[in-house]
């Protein structure tokens, strides 16, 4: 008999419940719940999946949902997999000096041999190890200015709902939220195989997000920061981001020399005025496209874009849809149609 797949599911006080016991269901459904459904002989879980922690006792995690550790760190037998779920954490929060001996569990279980994978927010415990430095790594769209700032050695990727921090791929890490679903898929497939992988599918309805995070992150973030004249030039862009010249105005409006608005403005959002521009224009466009009927030539033109030929290819860039697909997504209307 072949050898179950130790998985080991990683769990801190800060864990999402949701998504540590969907992950640990949807593991121990596999090779049975299909075959129960369509009574066909059951193949028998692969998996032999245990939730570990710092110590065995039970403790709460995010939402107050009861958890159970099946082992503790010291104690946990060797795994050919570990799984960070995701974390309750803010766009702002990182686990710099906290759980030290958790960070160095997740590196031992890597030179040991043992595969690595993180959903959302997860990927910030792994940053926090050094394993994604001078690698790709995704997460929740929310957390890259996370990145950014305290873990720039990381090249953090937005888009993606999977992303591979090296050519074996054996440090993964899966985009927002449901994303997890994502991760269960290729799991799976890679280490079952991809038909059991398409069953799991069917029977959980998950769904492989294949257009990537894109479509759902909001390209405006709050940046924190204390330069006073360019929180200036950010509320004037928000009332007057559809003008014609609308840096020219911004500059007349500051009376700042362009250059030194421009550096500063980069400096303390980490985006340039152009790019600024560009993200409120789109936000713009995807609420229109959202909530109304309004063609896309007078969307362009609404929001300051007379070449709606080049407002498709930079809606295109920055949500990965094409603004009929965007539409044809998300607008309430058509879902309702």
């Amino acid at each position: 008999m072949t050898q179950p797949i130790s998985v080991l599911l990683l769990a801190i006080p800060e864990t999402a419940g949701s998504v540590l016991y969907g992950m640990k269901d949807v593991l121990c459904a596999t090779g049975n719940i299909w075959q129960t459904l369509v009574r066909t002989e059951a193949r028998g879980n692969p998996f032999s999946v245990y939730i570990v922690s710092t110590t065995r006792k039970p403790f709460t995690c995010g939402n107050g949902i009861p958890v159970k550790p099946d082992f503790s760190i010291a104690d946990a037998p060797p795994a050919d997999i570990v799984i960070v779920p995701e974390l309750w954490l803010g766009p702002d929060e990182h686990l710099k000096g906290r759980y030290p001996r958790v960070m160095d569990f997740i590196c031992e279980q890597h030179t040991e041999g043992a595969y690595i994978y993180s959903a959302c927010s997860g990927a910030v415990l792994l940053a926090e190890t050094g394993l994604l430095d001078g690698h790709t790594a995704t997460s929740h769209w929310g957390y890259q200015d996370l990145f950014r700032r305290e873990y720039p050695q990381v090249e953090f990727l937005p888009a993606p709902n999977l992303c591979f921090a090296d050519e074996a791929g054996r440090v993964v890490t899966a985009g927002g939220t449901t994303s997890w679903h994502d991760l269960m898929i290729h799991i799976i497939a890679r280490h079952v195989n991809p038909g059991e992988a398409l069953r799991i599918t069917k029977v959980y309805l998950l769904k492989w997000h294949g257009e990537g995070q894109l479509p759902y992150a909001s390209l405006l973030r709050n940046s924190p920061h204390a330069d006073a004249r360019v929180v200036e030039a950010e509320q004037w862009l928000e009332a007057n981001f559809r003008e014609d010249d609308v840096l020219q105005g911004l500059i007349d409006a500051l009376s700042m020399p362009g250059r030194t608005l421009k550096r500063r403005f980069k400096q303390a959002t980490g985006s340039t005025l152009i790019e600024r521009v560009q993200n409120l224009r789109i936000e713009e466009a995807k609420l229109q496209l959202e909530n109304t009927r309004v063609s896309i030539e007078d969307i362009s033109a609404g929001v300051g874009y007379e070449d709606t030929a080049f407002f498709r290819r930079l809606f295109k860039r920055l949500t990965g849809l094409s603004p009929s697909h965007y539409r044809k997504m998300f607008n309430q209307a058509s879902m309702q149609s």
